[in-house]
């Protein structure tokens, strides 16, 4: 299995940094290199891990085990800085590559006892693909969302929302709050934790309130999630900041969630893994013009207007395709992967 392999290179590549420092010829490019094999490997394994979910569990199951998925990621990043200060006083630095090492380990063992087929995923095997394979596969896979109007709908509206949030979130706040407060590290940092906190919090509520989730709950996420972004922008003291981040910490994992639970509906199941790996390029590309776009804004434009801005997007996006789908006629029929 191709989740089981990614791991286990991890391993080695991670082990590789503690070995070098352990013979004292550790360089910085060592770890620019594996910090790049790994991110790259990762590319491959988060849309694959993501792709099989629907293939081992029930739809009916389907709301929850994202719920648990997503609440357990983001509980490690919460509890993430607890674990390396006590790594940090229990033994030396290095042997964080040590740790991670061993957690690549035992996920490939604990994925390798997954059973399931892949008879139909594929017609034929790895080895017989070519490279120009790979781009017919993608120009097929293009060709087919050109068909599918939710799925079509979930893509053109995740760029749109990340590329109107990236930049402000991972910059914007901290920035906004340097300026706007005396101890802006400290408060950014308070925040990110409120932050987790009632993410965890949605993601475990969230089954209890939809077993199904559809298109118009994904919009109705981004549009909180946007109207926390917006309240952002005209936050001036502590109390508003903290409403801001619990408005966005709301409308995120609704969104999130509804976007992975409509792929793995929506997809079929020769297509799960094109489609995720798509969606991480399309999240991914969203970043990275988001980061370029608006850190060049935010040398001629305040950081509180670059929110207003990003935020009024983000609502206006959400609220015009809410209108447009509601206008519809109800009822829409899932993909059937037994036809296909």
């Amino acid at each position: 299995m191709m989740l089981v392999i990614i791991d286990f290179i991890r391993v080695p590549l991670t082990l590789s940094l503690v070995l070098f420092y352990q013979l004292d010829v550790l360089n910085y490019w060592h770890l620019i290199i594996v910090s790049f094999l790994i991110q790259c490997l990762g590319c491959v394994f988060n849309p694959a891990h993501r792709a099989i979910l629907p293939i081992i569990t029930k739809e009916a199951e389907r709301s929850s085990v994202n719920s648990l998925l997503d609440t357990v990621t983001r509980g490690i990043t919460v509890l993430g800085p607890i674990v390396s200060i006590v790594l940090m006083n229990t033994m030396n630095v290095i042997h964080f590559f040590t740790f991670d090492a061993l957690t690549y380990l035992i996920s490939a063992i604990l994925i390798s006892k997954i059973q399931f087929t892949e008879n139909n995923l594929t017609s034929e095997g790895p080895s017989q693909r070519k490279i120009k394979d790979i781009f017919i596969s993608i120009k097929d896979f293009l060709i087919w969302v050109k068909k599918q109007s939710i799925i079509r709908t979930l893509f053109l509206v995740t760029v749109i929302i990340v590329f109107f949030n990236t930049w402000v979130w991972q910059v914007g706040l901290l920035l906004q709050l340097k300026e706007t407060t005396p101890n802006g590290e400290e408060l950014y940092s308070l925040l990110l934790g409120w932050y987790g906190a009632a993410v965890i919090a949605v993601n475990l509520l969230m089954p209890l309130i939809w077993k199904k989730l559809s298109l118009k709950i994904y919009l109705f996420g981004s549009l909180i999630w946007g109207i926390g972004i917006l309240l952002l922008g005209f936050a001036y003291i502590l109390p508003f900041y903290f409403i801001g981040i619990l408005v966005a910490a709301i409308g995120l994992p609704i969104s999130g969630l509804s976007r992975v639970y409509l792929l793995q509906k929506y997809l079929p199941t020769e297509k799960l893994g094109r489609g995720f790996s798509f969606n991480a390029f399309l999240l991914y590309l969203s970043n990275a013009v988001s980061l370029g776009v608006f850190g060049f804004a935010s040398s001629f434009l305040s950081t509180r207007i670059l929110f207003v801005v990003c935020g009024m997007m983000m609502v206006i996006c959400s609220a015009v395709y809410l209108l447009t789908i509601s206008r519809k006629a109800p009822g829409v029929i899932p993909y059937n992967r037994l036809n296909n």
